[in-house]
């Protein structure tokens, strides 16, 4: 594993601390219909609404569901009007990650400390108030139209923040699914683009690289990619991929092809039960990629010494994996959008700090039939 230097020189050449993190506080959505996509998010994916806001609570241009599920938070925003910001994002991008938001305890430290460092500003500080108190927030630009917002929320005592009121949607049925927190968060650039961002968030937010794996570690027959982890060694991990030139068009190029830009190609979702979530998911109608039987042979013998639910694992086409550390058990959704771009991963880990590197071919076999059947191979 690589690591940075903590302090980084400004443009004046002074020594500048980079922002501390607290986590993901959020991921924040902009769709096409904010009502459907959450109304998806919590019939299918087990998600409740916790808070929302809209015209009814003094916002007139966009609507946002507040969604929750464990440590994990989504808002799900869209326009009331043809000419936002929010709808012009989607006739470029379809449905999206907008924004991967960061807690921190000074917004306006942190974005000063980021731009200080090369960060490209979004959304210079300000503070919403209302009753209940105020958040403070800040957002820098990454990779496409995705920003980081910095939000620090210590003064405020409300639901989530101003403008938001109750929620609107029902409660889910059905068992909870069980999903606790992000686990990682990938996204997607350009061909020859990943060591600048990877510099960037190690020039700009003191990450270091975590691992990198090379085409030759990542292929098939057809199509190869790279990926370099990002974190902050602590509750962010950030992947990057690029496109690796292949005989065909790989899954980054099409995903590249249809989003318009670089952006968030999947979000990562732990749980400490998978075969129960995974259950409860395909009841509740989600789609998952599929893997051939063949490929538990295989797996078994990877995975000699350990105790696993292997016919509850075939049943459902869930993959196995494991590191030195320990295992880890994951699957794939299909695309949730209309564009074939973003999906769910949902892992279990057991130890492993790894990526299921042993389970990438299998993977990008089942994501190219997916890119056959669309004819985008």
């Amino acid at each position: 594993m690589m690591t940075t230097t903590a302090l980084h020189h400004d443009r004046q050449g002074k020594p500048t601390a980079p922002p501390v993190i607290g986590g993901i506080d959020h991921v924040e959505w902009w769709v096409g219909n904010a009502r459907a996509f959450a109304g998806l998010l919590t019939s299918s994916f087990g998600f409740e609404e916790v808070a929302y806001a809209g015209p009814e609570t003094g916002r007139r241009d966009r609507v946002s569901h507040l969604l929750q599920q464990g440590r994990i938070r989504f808002i799900v925003t869209g326009a009331l009007g043809p000419e936002s910001p929010i709808a012009e994002h989607v006739r470029t991008h379809g449905d999206g990650v907008k924004d991967i938001c960061f807690l921190v305890d000074d917004a306006e430290a942190a974005f000063a400390a980021a731009v200080a460092r090369g960060a490209l500003p979004e959304r210079e500080p300000k503070v919403d108030t209302d009753e209940l108190g105020g958040i403070h927030q800040a957002a820098i630009r990454t990779y496409g139209e995705t920003v980081h917002t910095f939000l620090d929320r210590s003064a405020y005592t409300g639901p989530f923040a101003p403008q938001f009121g109750p929620p609107v949607l029902p409660t889910p049925a059905g068992e909870p699914v069980g999903l606790t927190r992000f686990d990682h968060i990938v996204g997607n650039v350009e061909l020859g683009h990943l060591d600048e961002w990877v510099d960037y968030y190690r020039d700009v937010l003191g990450f270091d690289l975590l691992v990198h794996f090379g085409d030759d570690q990542i292929s098939t027959e057809y199509s190869a990619l790279m990926s370099t982890v990002v974190w902050n060694h602590d509750k962010v991990v950030l992947p990057i991929n690029e496109p690796a030139e292949g005989r065909r068009k790989s899954q980054i190029e099409e995903y590249l092809d249809y989003y318009r830009s670089p952006g968030v190609q999947h979000l990562a979702l732990h749980t400490p039960d998978i075969v129960h979530a995974v259950r409860m998911m395909r009841d509740r109608g989600v789609r998952f990629l599929e893997v051939p039987p063949e490929y538990y042979d295989d797996a078994r013998s990877r995975m000699a010494g350990v105790d696993l639910p292997w016919a509850d694992l075939a049943e459902l086409g869930i993959m196995v994996d494991r590191d030195a550390d320990g295992h880890l058990l994951q699957i794939f959704t299909e695309t949730i959008c209309d564009r074939p771009t973003v999906f769910f991963e949902i892992i279990q880990r057991e130890g492993a700090t790894g990526f299921g590197a042993g389970n990438f071919k299998a993977l990008f076999e089942a994501i190219e039939r997916a890119q056959a059947a669309r004819g985008n191979l």
